[in-house]
């Protein structure tokens, strides 16, 4: 394992801009699942039009204001890109048909487990993690399992469900991966307008394959989507891939916990949905464990490609 290939993967203490831009980042992802209940498309073909518009929406700051980036660029630059852009699709792919066959609390709850791969491939990789990582760890994943409550559910189908909801949280893991590496030679622009694209790419076959439709929906819809392209892609994906170059792949995935009970509120203002008994014990275990692995990691600072 180089330095160069250690450095993606370690964890660094997030500087005051960065708290403030995942704290966006949170707000837009926890916003996507209440969102996502909403609507009656087919979930391929909001995954095909969040990830479209997303590339679309970045692609001008890439020519324009990140252009200068591109100079110079190789294959082996772009390719951690593509390889974040195709474990994404398969994070979509797997975890968004979960949510019909299980509970969506169950679904959240696993798919939310992606600390565990991306701290445990860390690990792998020969990146030292201190003990209050771990620590921190488990306390987010057991304050994760008493918000959803106990939802035991013993379907061929449901368990089919969660174990789809589970292999999108690997996906995930292997997408923040990637997409640190990535990230170490691209501007943020560049490296999501590939991702996304790449993204988009995968799912539009995946819908030809399977005859999901890509248009033709009502307004509310179309709506809809564009609200969770603008919360979730632009100001979730985006600003957690803005991150990660200066924070690691850990941090930001642990930082993605916190959509649970920020889903959890929102569920409640949107769709009436009331948090289940173990919920405000669960949300104070999620941020005391974010805490210890923020407080654990070490400073860094980096210079952002491009500049």
């Amino acid at each position: 394992m180089t330095t160069a290939s250690a450095e993606a993967w370690a964890l660094h203490r997030p500087g005051t801009r960065d708290v403030g831009l995942l704290s966006l980042a949170v707000v837009g992802v926890s916003l996507s699942a209440p969102l996502t209940a909403m609507v009656t498309a087919p979930m391929l073909a909001l995954a095909f039009w969040r990830n479209a518009a997303g590339a679309a929406a970045l692609l001008p700051v890439l020519l324009t204001r990140e252009r200068a980036t591109l100079a110079g660029l190789r294959w082996r630059d772009l390719r951690s890109s593509v390889v974040a852009g195709l474990f994404l699709a398969a994070h979509f792919a797997t975890w968004l048909p979960s949510i019909s066959m299980t509970s969506v609390a169950a679904s959240i709850a696993l798919v939310t487990t992606t600390p565990i791969w991306t701290a445990l491939a860390a690990r792998i990789s020969g990146v030292r993690l201190p003990a209050a990582v771990w620590w921190g760890l488990l306390l987010a994943v057991v304050g994760v399992a008493l918000i959803v409550g106990v939802d035991i559910q013993v379907s061929e189908e449901a368990l089919k469900g969660d174990g789809l909801a589970l292999l999108g949280a690997i996906c995930a893991g292997g997408y923040v991966l990637a997409g640190a590496r990535a990230r170490q030679r691209l501007a943020t622009s560049a490296y999501a307008v590939i991702c996304y694209s790449v993204c988009a790419a995968m799912i539009a076959v995946s819908a030809v394959v399977v005859d999901a439709p890509l248009g033709g929906f009502t307004a509310r819809n179309w709506w809809l989507i564009a609200a969770i392209t603008v919360a979730a892609q632009l100001f979730g994906h985006t600003l957690l891939n803005l991150v990660l170059s200066t924070v690691g792949p850990t941090v930001v995935s642990l930082a993605v916990l916190l959509e649970v009970p920020g889903a959890l509120l929102f569920a409640l203002v949107l769709l009436g949905q009331v948090p289940p008994l173990l919920a405000l014990p669960g949300v104070a275990l999620v941020v005391v464990g974010v805490a210890l692995v923020v407080r654990a990691s070490r400073p860094t600072t980096l210079v952002e490609p491009g500049t």
